[in-house]
Parts: structure tokens; C-alpha cells; sequence
């Protein structure tokens, strides 16, 4: 067990929700201002035949995410606990080389919301700030792969995965950004999941990292404030800078929070050491599941794959029947059982344990099929 002493340095729950706090007023009462300005900015959404918003939607609410991000990291800053992850260097620490491409991917995001940008360009963005925090050290090093041991990544190699997983999350969550309150609302029960994961993980190891679960709980407030504004019907879009910045700080939160625990630590004949490699992938299954399903439709037509269309999984779920607001809180309850199944088995090894959210799948699964059975049987 960790020494009282560790605990404290890394930072008790108190303080987290001090920031978790911090950022989710700043979200929410900063959006309708944000709000008021993306009118005065012409920055609005039409309704066309590709989307399922009827009236015209102000589009920069990813100011307001990005400011709750600051303001998180603010008064972490000026809370004891947290001070050794804001030290100025260089190379800079993880958290400071997350801050900087955090902001590289919100002024991609806030340039396409405005004018539009070319989608090579938008990937060379992403491409640029997941470059920012490899060069910080938030990298992927060691893969644990069953039954084979650990794989030990090069520095090529590990950046050429480290890159790639951040891109593909990036747009992961950005592709899911179709109906109101649903990027925003799966944001969050990930950054939840994987801030749980994170200090468990850290506690179990008696380490003192912190910038994993800080990033997460950052998420989470951001979200929440502000999905009271973005959720059906909403008044307001996070657009491309809150989606690719949310997606941004989640890889990277999920990078720095796995990737490079040792190979030897005092879990390494556990389940846990193990699925540090699939914890990330668990925790964001649906938009990682959409993102390749879109992948390989587009490839299939031939079309580009950053070509927008409407047969994502919470567009299937309206054409099977459902309401906006029922397929938005299906894909909740899917991330969810999820997200916390691989919790769960994370940190107590009985497949008995995740039982629960076995039943829990199974009636979500008539649920989401509830409104084609029914047809069925009138029919």
C-alpha cells in the first residue's frame, strides 16, 4: 500500500473536484456569452440535407470548452499538489506540452468553424500537435500483449503509434459530434472511466503522476457545463475546436496514463498489467467503433473517408425509430456498460464481477432494437 505521504503528493480527491468545479462553471456560464458572440460572428450552423438540426445553431461552444480547460488547470496550478506538473523547462513537462498542443488543435478547430479548412489541412494540424506531446515525453513505450509479455516500443516506433493514436481519437470524437449533447455527454463518461482508472492505477503503484487523471477530471467538468447548453435541443455546437479538442485531451490523457508504466512493477503478473493497452481502447469503444466503421464504408464506395454522411451509428438509431434524445442517451448507456466493464475487470480480476454489465447490455441491446421489433410484430 502507498505511504500516506504519496498519497498526499499526488493529490487527494478534494483537490480534483476543486478543479473538476472550477471548470464546469466556467463552461457553463461562459457559453451563453460564447453563445451570443458566435451570432455577432455569422459562426452558425445551417440545417442541409446532411444534418438533423432543424434551425440555424450558433457553432463556437469549443471556447467555452477550451476556456474550462484553462481555467481547470488554473487553479490546479495554484493548489499545492499539483504544482510539480506546471514546472516551465525545456523539453516542457507532459502537462505543459499537452497545454500547447491543446491549444495548436483548438485554433485548427476554431479556424475550420470559421472559414472552413481543407480536411489534409485539418489532419496536418492534428498531426502537428500530436507532435507537441511527443516531444514532451507523453508517449507510448510499452505495449503488454497476452500471452506474449511486453513489447518495448523504439523512439520511431513509439512515435509513429503515439501520433497515429491521437489522430485517430481526435477524429474518433469529432465523427460522433453529429446529434445534440452526444460528443459532449460520451466525452465525459470517458474522462470519468479513465480518471477512475488513472488514480486507482496510480495509487495501486504508488506513483505520483498526475497529469493523467488531472487531464481527465479537466474533461469532465468542461463537459458537463457545458452539455447543459449543448444537449437536445441544443442552443448551441462545440463545433471542430470542442470536438478535436476533447478528443485531443483524452488520447493524450490516456497515453500519459499508460503508456509508460514499467515493465516491472508490483502488478506485473496481474489482469490490470495487462490491460493498460486496452483500458483506452474500452473506455472510447463507440467512437473508435464508429470512426472505423465510417473508414471502411467510405473505402468501400470509393469516396474519401473524410467525406461526411449520414450512416453513423446515431444515424441508424433515428432510422430504426428513435427519438434524438433516446439515441443520444442509448449511445450514453453503450459507452457507459462499456466503460465500465473494462473498469470493473480492471480492478477486481472475476468475470462474476462484470455480470452486471452483461444484463445491462443485453437490455440496452432490446432497447436500441425495441422500435424494429415492434414494427415487426404489428407487421
Amino acid at each position: 500500500m502507498p505511504s500516506r505521504l504519496v498519497r498526499d503528493r499526488m493529490g487527494g480527491v478534494d483537490a480534483y473536484l476543486l478543479v473538476l468545479f472550477a471548470s464546469a462553471v466556467t463552461s457553463y456560464v461562459l457559453t451563453p456569452l460564447v453563445l451570443k458572440l458566435s451570432r455577432r460572428m455569422g459562426a452558425v450552423d445551417v440545417p442541409d440535407d446532411r444534418k438533423v438540426h432543424a434551425v440555424p445553431t450558433p457553432t463556437l461552444g469549443g471556447v467555452a470548452i477550451f476556456a474550462a480547460f484553462v481555467v481547470g488547470l488554473a487553479m490546479a496550478s495554484a493548489l499545492g499538489v499539483f504544482r510539480s506538473s506546471f514546472q516551465l523547462s525545456w523539453p516542457p513537462s507532459e502537462l505543459v506540452a499537452i497545454v500547447i498542443g491543446a491549444f495548436v488543435i483548438f485554433a485548427v478547430g476554431m479556424i475550420d468553424d470559421l472559414r472552413g479548412l481543407a480536411a489534409t489541412t485539418k489532419l496536418a494540424g492534428q498531426i502537428l500537435a500530436a507532435g507537441f506531446v511527443f516531444l514532451g515525453g507523453v508517449r507510448l513505450e510499452w505495449f503488454r500483449l497476452p500471452p506474449f509479455g511486453t513489447l518495448s516500443l523504439g523512439s520511431s516506433d513509439s512515435a509513429v503509434v503515439t501520433i497515429v493514436w491521437i489522430v485517430v481519437i481526435v477524429n474518433a470524437v469529432n465523427l460522433i459530434d453529429g446529434l445534440d449533447g452526444l460528443a459532449a455527454g460520451i466525452a465525459s463518461i470517458a474522462a470519468i472511466t479513465f480518471f477512475v482508472y488513472s488514480f486507482e492505477l496510480n495509487r495501486h503503484l504508488a506513483q505520483v503522476e498526475q497529469t493523467a487523471p488531472l487531464i481527465s477530471i479537466v474533461v469532465v467538468g468542461a463537459t458537463l457545463g457545458f452539455l447543459r447548453h449543448n444537449f437536445n435541443p441544443a442552443k448551441i455546437f462545440m463545433g471542430d475546436s470542442g470536438s478535436m479538442t476533447l478528443g485531443f485531451l483524452l488520447a493524450s490523457a490516456t497515453v500519459v496514463g499508460v503508456g509508460r508504466l514499467p515493465p516491472s512493477n508490483p502488478l506485473s503478473e496481474s489482469v490490470i498489467f495487462y490491460l493498460p493497452v486496452l483500458i483506452p481502447a474500452i473506455v472510447l469503444a463507440i467512437p473508435i467503433l464508429d470512426t472505423s466503421l465510417a473508414v471502411v464504408r467510405r473505402a468501400r464506395k470509393g469516396v474519401d473517408i473524410f467525406h461526411a454522411d449520414k450512416r453513423h451509428l446515431h444515424h441508424r438509431l433515428l432510422e430504426i425509430g428513435h427519438g434524438h434524445r433516446q439515441a443520444v442517451l442509448i449511445m450514453y448507456a453503450w459507452t457507459a456498460v462499456i466503460a465500465g466493464a473494462g473498469l470493473a475487470l480492471s480492478f477486481v480480476p472475476n468475470p462474476f464481477f462484470t455480470l452486471p454489465f452483461v444484463a445491462a447490455a443485453v437490455a440496452i441491446l432490446l432497447y436500441t432494437m425495441l422500435p424494429r421489433i415492434a414494427r415487426r410484430g404489428i407487421g
